[in-house]
């Protein structure tokens, strides 16, 4: 691993404990103006590493320090996302500059550093959410193409079992915020779910297969 020290961090909140993981795109042209980026003292963003589409991995910010990446943001009844968290960016020029598919080895990097991460913190799966999860209104990444199912079947976040939407007669709003959304924006909030957990339809709809899918997964944390 790469060493690129960022000068965005500060210290972590005593006794608040690292139990989440936030994956990102970096949403740039290219990994060095992403990384330029992130260690620019004005631009007041960081994250704790990079991965670069041949999987290179570039450590900027230590575990032990607070990383801004999240930015306003919210998660099981937390704000300060950034204070529990440690954030990932996966180089991609995201839905602005052209969206494309993440790299074999990109996938094969994250999933070793991942696997390192969890070993070390209590990162429950639930926890390991996209930053357009905890930030529905404002973020789109990693997005659609970002392979959410392969990850948990490496046992990394989670992933609904397969469901039936007939008579699903939940409330959305209850499923997402018994999940880990926040509900202030209905729409943002399922289309960011929709955009994890179902990505051949994503339209911001509360339909019955949407409610499955979160009540499957709330089955999966009982």
């Amino acid at each position: 691993m790469k060493r690129r020290p960022s000068p965005n961090f500060d210290d972590r909140p005593a006794s608040v404990p690292v139990d989440m993981l936030v994956l990102h795109y970096t949403g740039m042209q290219s990994a060095e103006a992403a990384l330029e980026r992130l260690c620019d003292a004005s631009a007041k963003v960081s994250a704790h590493y990079v991965i670069e589409q041949n999987g290179e991995l570039t450590g900027l910010v230590g575990e032990d320090k607070r990383a801004w990446h999240a930015g306003v943001s919210y998660w099981r009844g937390y704000t300060d996302i950034n204070a529990r968290s440690i954030g990932i960016e996966l180089v991609n020029p995201g839905h602005e500059f052209g969206y494309e598919s993440f790299s074999e080895k990109q996938i094969t990097a994250l999933t070793e550093l991942a696997h390192d991460i969890l070993s070390r913190h209590p990162i429950e799966p639930r926890n390991v959410v996209g930053h357009s999860d905890v930030a529905p209104q404002r973020k789109t990444d990693p997005g659609e193409l970002f392979p959410w199912k392969r990850l948990a079947e490496n046992g990394i976040g989670v992933w609904p079992e397969t469901v039936s939407p007939d008579n699903q007669k939940g409330d959305i709003a209850e499923l997402l915020a018994g999940y880990g959304y926040e509900t202030e924006d209905m729409p943002a909030s399922i289309t960011a779910f929709q955009r994890h957990f179902r990505q051949d339809r994503i339209d911001g709809e509360a339909d019955n297969e949407t409610k499955s899918l979160l009540q499957s997964l709330l089955d999966r944390m009982t």
